[in-house]
């Protein structure tokens, strides 16, 4: 009888997990800790680009909407950000969609997330730093 309940239980379980993930309002960037807000009707000419200036290097999870470093909702690992000629990158910058130019508008500063601290490179100084004082310490003892 405890193994029909237990396995009962467990088939309930099972046939009850579903799987979710986010619905995104909107389509974003982050780079430096800049979120933008890419507005797909907002194109840009050829002319008005400028140089890279960086490339979305992490996703945004889709289950828990967390995010770090240069990150993206939409656009794959690799994608570039480009400087638009006469406008700061504090206020817009453009990401390269299929055949033409889309600009993407700053909104808000990224959240904290521990990983960015992790991945950036003064962040490895540092951890170096103390594991190298930590050896020292411990040998002079």
């Amino acid at each position: 009888m405890k193994k029909i309940a237990f396995s009962s239980l467990l088939f309930v379980f099972l046939i009850s997990s579903t799987v979710q993930a986010l619905s995104w309002a909107i389509t974003f960037v982050v780079w430096e800790g800049k979120v933008y807000e890419v507005k797909q009707e907002e194109l840009i000419e050829n002319n008005e680009i400028g140089n890279i200036i960086g490339e979305v290097t992490t996703k945004a999870n889709d289950r828990t909407g967390s995010y770090y470093g240069n990150a993206s909702n939409f656009y794959p690992i690799g994608t570039n950000y480009y400087q638009i000629k006469g406008t700061s990158t504090s206020n817009a910058i453009a990401i390269k969609e299929e055949t033409q130019w889309v600009e993407a508008v700053y909104i808000h500063q990224a959240p904290f997330h521990i990983m960015n601290l992790l991945t950036h490179p003064f962040s490895v100084v540092v951890i170096l730093v103390l594991v190298i004082s930590g050896l020292i310490f411990r040998t002079k003892k």
